[in-house]
């Protein structure tokens, strides 16, 4: 009888699981279409004047998109004022969807990993998790990790695709 020997575990590979990097906390849609005449029309005097009387303590610590999905046209300068009563209280700000704000809290993520981890080393990116990971989450952990990786594959251990090999 043969010694079982778990290959996948001698490789030398580290897994990467993008999931590990998701930060908890509320994500929120601040959405000025109620905030709008008729879902329409941003009338400065009542917007400054909603804006000012609002509860901006349900966006505390939390993670808030910023949009407008009415078919109106609203000047940059209302989204900065919203900005401007979100930044006290909210953890992170963003224009866009919730599916940006995602993206933005990852990248952040990314771009804050320590290097030194994965340098020189063989990495695999797993491909599936319980969370939902944005696309460009893959594409940013690939970008801070080709030049500092020797490989990354994308994957499980025992089932990977070459994403590429640095040759030094």
């Amino acid at each position: 009888m043969s010694e079982i020997i778990n290959k996948v575990a001698n490789s030398g590979l580290i897994s990467l699981d993008p999931e590990t990097l998701y930060v908890e906390g509320k994500r929120l849609l601040f959405d000025l279409k109620g905030w709008l005449f008729e879902e329409l029309i941003l009338k400065e005097k009542d917007f400054r004047e909603k804006l000012n009387t609002h509860d901006w303590s349900i966006y505390q610590d939390a993670f808030v998109a910023i949009t407008c999905s009415a078919d109106a046209i609203i000047p940059t300068w209302a989204y900065m004022l919203v900005a401007s009563k979100l930044q006290p209280v909210a953890r992170k700000i963003v224009f866009g969807d919730l599916d940006k704000l995602e993206e933005e809290i990852f990248h952040e993520t990314i771009q804050n990993l320590d290097p030194e981890i994965y340098r020189e080393q063989r990495i695999v990116i797993k491909g599936c998790s319980d969370k939902k990971v944005p696309v460009s989450a893959y594409l940013d952990l690939t970008a801070f990790l080709k030049p500092i990786a020797k490989s990354v594959l994308f994957g499980e251990p025992c089932s990977t695709v070459p994403v590429f090999k640095n040759s030094k």
